[in-house]
């Protein structure tokens, strides 16, 4: 098999480990509710998936988690502390750091939004080291649909085995796989990262 073109990196448990609780806890005291269920509120909710999809803005979305958890406090204070439950997974960004270095192009696919990539930009410098990004909320389509697929390759200009794709979601791998794409479900950087590196020589 030919070596692989490029590698497109889901975000969230791949490259940044995440968890809401950590929003929750600064913004559920400025609220009607309890931390836990300001968590359950804004976690993997049907409102955050309208919000990722690009179906409602940034200030709609605020709006709507006001409206239902009573939070009293600042736009800003929102804005800052809801993008910022992320922390670095150091082993898959040294991968993704050695893949550019050797001229590879590695890209961001993420179901994703707004205020959560204003932060990263802002908090983790690795973030600014890629081809490209494709965001759910930008291309108003989130994995496992289609339409983000196809907005992956055409940013990413390939195809098929091309791509290597790595993700932390078996559907969102599937998705993947289904399109011919080179997939790898992640669970674990000491079993992930020398898959890669052997599909691009880099083990010799």
């Amino acid at each position: 098999m030919n070596v692989p073109k490029a590698v497109i990196f889901d975000l969230g448990k791949v490259l940044l480990e995440f968890d809401y609780h950590r929003a929750a806890s600064t913004l559920g005291p400025l609220s009607a509710v309890p931390a836990p269920e300001f968590k359950r509120i804004i976690d993997q909710t049907p409102l955050l998936h309208r919000y990722e999809t690009g179906l409602m803005t940034t200030t709609e979305f605020v709006s709507e988690v006001r409206q239902i958890t009573g939070y009293h406090g600042a736009d800003s204070l929102f804005h800052d502390t809801f993008g910022d439950i992320f922390w670095e997974i150091p082993e898959m960004i040294a991968l993704q750091q050695r893949l550019m270095a050797q001229g590879i192009p590695t890209f961001i696919f993420s179901n994703t939004n707004e205020l959560a990539v204003r932060k990263i930009q802002s908090k983790f410098p690795f973030f600014g080291g890629f081809s490209g990004y494709i965001y759910s909320y930008e291309v108003r389509s989130m994995k496992p649909s289609q339409g983000i697929y196809e907005a992956m390759e055409s940013m990413a200009g390939a195809k098929g085995a091309d791509l290597v794709y790595i993700d932390d979601r078996l559907e969102n791998i599937e998705a993947g796989a289904a399109r011919g794409w080179q997939a790898l479900l992640h669970a674990d950087p000491a079993v992930t990262i020398p898959k890669v590196t052997h599909l691009f020589g880099l083990d010799r």
